[in-house]
């Protein structure tokens, strides 16, 4: 059977008093004037009327009148089938390629599958060949529940200039890094994430050696908990990435008590290479 419904995320509340309200999937609050259509019969309506259920009489055109109304702001999709599907999930045909440690890498598969994606685990050996034979509609997302040894992502930066998104996390002691998504040339690279962060301390010496180091057990690594809300950040990235500009933003993550706090950060221009001893004056 065919009937007007809201749009997901709007619903009709009755308010004490003051009678209808329509929350709009925003958020906001809007008030509903019925007019001669009684209140009950456009609650009953947008609920949906079984088949064996008398549909609400519309003898005026009120009601017909009303709809209108909430479609033409957008608020209703009129005449659709109560069993039509639900919109295309966001990462509908999206090859996602997965690497990295199981406990991040899981959850990821399991919340990317349900925004569409095709989660793919992959190793690195074959990473490049896999994004190239998965075409466009590719994402590559490693997950690591430790540091980032020296040059272990650095084939992988070249992905977006190919047009694969490339995401990336990793842990570092109690600390969680999410590093900004990158779709395209333009966008940030782990790279630029290194030169970016080796800039911002003065520890730049032991930063860089910790990152160099041969690490043993570093911290207690991801629970449950914190390797899910890791896994949602990633996720969230993609998805708005598939209709929106990426944030450039990087992410840190303290896994004891869940604070994250956010950290604006560019590319690194490339620039001119310092003169040989030989061509210097």
């Amino acid at each position: 059977m065919n009937t007007p419904r809201l749009v997901p995320g709007a619903a009709l509340v009755t308010v004490p008093g003051r009678g209808l309200a329509l929350r709009t999937p925003d958020g906001a609050f809007l008030r509903v004037d019925t007019g001669e259509v009684p209140a009950v019969e456009l609650l009953r309506l947008f609920d949906g009327v079984s088949a064996d259920t008398e549909a609400p009489r519309d003898e005026s055109g009120a009601l017909g009148r009303l709809v209108e109304a909430f479609q033409d702001a957008g608020y209703v999709t009129a005449n659709a089938p109560r069993d039509r599907p639900g919109p295309r999930p966001p990462l509908a045909g999206t090859t996602l390629l997965l690497l990295g440690d199981r406990v991040l890498t899981e959850p990821v598969a399991r919340l990317a599958a349900d925004v569409g994606a095709r989660p793919e685990p992959t190793d690195p050996d074959r990473l490049t060949a896999r994004a190239h034979e998965a075409g466009s509609r590719c994402a590559v997302v490693w997950c690591l529940d430790r540091p980032v040894p020296p040059k272990l992502w650095d084939a992988a930066d070249a992905l977006a200039r190919k047009g694969t998104a490339w995401l990336r996390c990793h842990r570092e002691g109690a600390h969680a890094w999410v590093e900004p998504a990158a779709f395209d040339a333009n966008d940030v690279t782990s790279a630029d994430v290194r030169m970016r962060r080796l800039a911002a301390t003065p520890a730049h010496r032991e930063l860089d050696a910790y990152w160099a180091a041969s690490h043993g057990h570093d911290g207690a690594g991801h629970t449950a908990v914190t390797a899910a809300y890791t896994a949602a950040l990633l996720v969230g990235d993609l998805v708005r990435g598939a209709t929106d500009p990426p944030h450039l933003l990087l992410r840190r993550l303290d896994l004891r008590d869940l604070t994250l706090t956010t950290h604006p950060i560019l590319p690194v221009p490339a620039c001119t290479p310092m003169p040989t001893a030989e061509a210097a004056p």
